[in-house]
């Protein structure tokens, strides 16, 4: 469920993405995963720019070092974990989509 903090590899088909730096694609490229290149990061990023709010991008980038809060995000019980939570799958789905 938390493929992208693996940054897996594939088709990166999401257009220009120079300039597409944040939180989230300094998290990809610092998890140093195999299949973390400067291009799948670059697209995660711009799909998180434009489906997400800064807060919720900053909460991603977390992911990437801790796995583990996005396992108890997903758990959660709260009522704002679980609409995030319903963010991030449309995201994910998106950037999966989109980057590979």
């Amino acid at each position: 469920m938390i493929g992208l903090t693996a940054c897996s590899g594939g088709n990166r088909s999401a257009g220009d993405t120079r300039g597409a730096t944040g939180a989230i694609s300094r998290a990809c490229l610092a998890a140093d995963r195999s299949a973390a290149t400067p291009s799948l990061c670059a697209c995660v990023q711009s799909v998180a720019n434009a489906e997400l709010s800064s807060n919720d991008r900053n909460r991603v980038a977390r992911f990437f070092a801790d796995p583990e809060l996005a396992n108890d995000t997903k758990i959660s019980t709260r009522d704002d974990d679980d609409a995030f939570w319903d963010r991030y799958r449309a995201f994910y789905t998106k950037a999966r989509s989109q980057c590979g």
